[in-house]
């Protein structure tokens, strides 16, 4: 016999809400089996979610999973969907050096503007004392 997970099953080990799972059913990623209202989820379920989590902490949306999954094709080497992983692995890793870069232009900019106030704050504290006012 295969072994089977419950909702609370699945949210416990992945640390996600049983809410999050439905919601991944609601949008046809996962297919548990029901016994009446029971879900009860395959080691294929399992999988799968896991590869949803996965996927979204690497920032693919779940449009993205749903299409990599639909593309599994083990029969013909899944080569359709190797291809596609690695267009999508590359798109996602040139995304996040552009952001790197606007974070590193964004430092320079905070660094500048840091460094032109600080520049204000000391002569207007050299005025002040000049002057004998008090900040």
């Amino acid at each position: 016999m295969s072994t089977t997970y419950s909702i609370s099953d699945l949210a416990k080990e992945f640390d996600v809400t049983t809410r999050t799972i439905r919601f991944y059913e609601d949008e046809g990623l996962l297919v548990p089996e029901r016994r009446g209202q029971t879900r009860i989820y395959s080691a294929r379920d399992r999988v799968l979610l896991k590869l949803i989590l996965r996927g979204k902490r690497l920032g693919f949306s779940l449009a993205e999973c749903g299409e990599l999954f639909n593309l599994y094709d083990p029969e013909h080497g899944n080569f359709a969907q190797l291809h596609l992983m690695l267009d999508k692995l590359a798109q996602r890793r040139a995304a996040m050096e552009q952001q790197l870069n606007d974070i590193k232009l964004m430092q320079i900019e905070l660094d500048s503007a840091e460094a032109r106030i600080r520049d204000a704050l000391v002569g207007k504290l050299n005025q002040d004392s000049n002057t004998g006012e008090q900040p």
